[in-house]
């Protein structure tokens, strides 16, 4: 076979009924077999199966074939399997073409079979044009620079920094206040068990401070990073002055913080009206006042209030609260200390809660949260516990258990819907909540003693800052977004950048800690290896054409080009994306795409005019 043979090999997917309930496969597949160079096509239920993979190995083998056509869902996700299956025939994975004939064609003409089967075998052709033009590539190896810095020292950026120097790595850990522990360092106690945070914290802090593989900067701000992937320069200000440093990957871990409520459910008019955050500081320090009821507000500020998102952890903090208080408010009082437990006013404890309604009778006591009596015929203070809820995200096994104990300690959950609102007043200094009750369908009041307003985690204050200096994205919720919440959940879409913990959305310790791992291994990958091999889809320039007028440097998203001794303009191949801004703006036309070149654009521009036959 000479170089100038093209033996084209098309695959095309059913995709189960996504392409083929709206698109006549085999009538495409019979008409790609008419298309110049196609020397063979085939159809299978799903191509990225494992049979659908091994027909494409076999067939390269069998037709030798020097050029391979895909027609399934999206390169986005399946792209580097195809071209992994290509490799391992043989075939140089730059002579693979991916045409998506699912939400480029059936997912948009659901109703018009007919039309979509045209727009298939139209998609095929100019795929098999653009084909038949592919070049092998040669993919280039970077070296690396074996270190690491992670921004944050929360239980996320530790979790990182310690995977990390675990293997070896030297890490720089950099933290802007004065201790570690992130968010975490507020909170009294953690769930599901109920420890206490600070005990917690300490294994974990005292593992970071003893690893000698990291160097802890507290006080510190990472100010410049510039370069790519493997190396980049950092500047680092720590107690007043700047560092330069080179490591080969960032971990970004730096954070959140809680939404304040200002303006919603009379924050801010009583001390007895509190954030989530604030009611665990209360406790911590001891300082919860004597009370006989208790209300925890849901989603406030949240799920269109004021942010749009729900922040998922919220109902289950307020519920290890309520089982807190509920199993443990005398002690929380820190009443055990001196035995002096005075039971409630009798006026309080029989008067009809939620303004009419009885409690339930001490017949029913399930779990002692209507106060059972305690050594030494002292009772236990009586406490009622109501939340306010939309719904309950009760998500996983666990947390949907601490919700079951919860509704068996008796904590009462009401019920409210957007449109109806719980109203906070004060009244003749008491707090009053007037709400709506779904069930009864009637209008109720409550007066209790501390309402606590579960508000969202939002992202930190200089998340854009960071986000300009590292030419990383954030999502429209002011959170770092990642390259693909399934298939690179902690990746940039910038290479040797990564994400955890917080700073990516709400997440528990739990969660953030995996993140963290998570984090590590992807970043550990760059590191272990010694060098990074970017893939070929980068852009070149024609240094005998540019005039190095800087018009790619100031377009390039991803800082790729820079001038060179000459003046001209360079790719940084490690850095490019192939994004093509470069060359479509460059007035000289001195900059090309590898896979992407003008004349392989232009074949398919032309495939498109022209009209199936048959």
């Amino acid at each position: 076979m000479s170089d100038d043979e093209k033996r084209i090999g098309v695959f095309i997917c059913h995709c189960g009924s996504n392409i083929a309930g709206f698109v006549d496969v085999p009538a495409v597949t019979e008409y790609v077999k008419t298309l110049p160079d196609v020397v063979f096509a085939t159809r299978n239920l799903y191509t990225c199966a494992d049979d659908g993979l091994t027909s494409i190995k076999e067939s390269i083998k069998e037709h030798r074939l020097n050029r391979v056509v895909v027609a399934a869902c999206t390169p986005r996700t399946h792209a580097p399997l195809f071209q992994g299956t290509c490799q391992e025939a043989g075939l140089n994975k730059y002579l693979f073409t991916f045409v998506n004939i699912r939400d480029q064609c059936s997912w948009v003409h659901m109703k018009e079979k007919e039309k979509a089967t045209e727009k298939a075998k139209d998609l095929l052709r100019m795929g098999v044009a653009r084909a038949r033009l592919l070049q092998p590539q040669e993919e280039a190896r970077v070296g690396v620079t074996p270190a690491a810095v992670v921004i944050g020292g929360g239980v996320a950026g530790m979790s990182a920094a310690l995977s990390i120097a675990d293997q070896g790595f030297p890490v720089r850990l950099v933290e802007k206040d004065s201790e570690l522990g992130g968010f975490v360092r507020q909170l009294n106690s953690v769930y599901q068990d109920r420890k206490d945070a600070a005990e917690m914290l300490k294994p974990l802090i005292d593992r970071v401070k003893g690893n000698p593989n990291i160097e802890l900067l507290l006080n510190s701000e990472v100010t410049s990073a510039d370069g790519f992937v493997g190396n980049y320069d950092i500047v680092i200000e720590t107690k007043g002055q700047e560092r330069k440093d080179k490591v080969g990957v960032i971990v970004l871990a730096t954070g959140t913080k809680e939404y304040i409520p200002t303006g919603l459910y009379g924050y801010g008019k009583s001390p007895n009206i509190v954030t989530l955050t604030e009611f665990e500081g209360l406790v911590k320090a001891r300082k919860l006042p004597k009370m006989s009821s208790i209300a925890f507000i849901q989603c406030v500020g949240a799920r269109g209030q004021d942010k749009s998102y729900c922040s998922r952890i919220c109902c289950n903090v307020s519920l290890k609260n309520a089982m807190n208080l509920a199993e443990n408010y005398k002690n929380m009082l820190g009443l055990e200390e001196t035995g002096a437990v005075t039971e409630a006013p009798a006026a309080q404890m029989e008067a009809p809660a939620e303004g009419g309604e009885r409690r339930r009778g001490r017949r029913g006591r399930r779990g002692g949260a209507e106060g059972s009596e305690e050594e030494g015929g002292a009772a236990a203070p009586k406490l009622e516990i109501v939340i306010f809820n939309r719904d309950i995200m009760a998500y996983g096994i666990e947390h949907e258990l601490t919700y079951n104990k919860a509704r068996e300690k008796r904590v009462r959950l009401v019920r409210y819907t957007p449109k109806n609102l719980p109203q906070v007043s004060i009244e003749d200094g008491k707090l009053v909540i007037d709400y709506w009750h779904e069930t009864l369908q009637m209008q109720r009041k409550m007066n209790p003693d501390m309402i606590v307003l579960a508000t969202p985690l939002t992202s930190q204050a200089d998340a854009k800052d960071i986000s300009m200096m590292l030419k990383v994205p954030v999502g429209q919720d002011g959170f770092f977004l990642e390259a693909n919440v399934k298939l690179r959940p902690v990746d940039f879409a910038t290479d040797g950048i990564y994400v955890c913990g917080t700073c990516k959305g709400p997440a528990d310790i739990t969660e953030a800690v995996m993140q963290g791992i998570a984090a590590a291994s992807r970043a550990s990958i760059p590191l272990a290896r010694g060098f990074v091999q970017p893939e070929a889809l980068s852009a070149f320039v024609d240094s005998d054409v540019c005039s190095g007028c800087g018009t790619c440097i100031e377009v390039c998203p991803f800082s790729a080009i820079r001038k060179n001794e000459s003046g001209k303009a360079e790719v940084t191949i490690a850095a490019c994306k192939g994004c093509g801004n470069c060359g479509a703006t460059c007035p000289e036309n001195a900059i090309f795409m590898n896979c992407y070149s003008d004349e392989q654009l232009l074949a398919e521009a032309k495939a498109a005019l022209q009209e199936a036959k048959g």
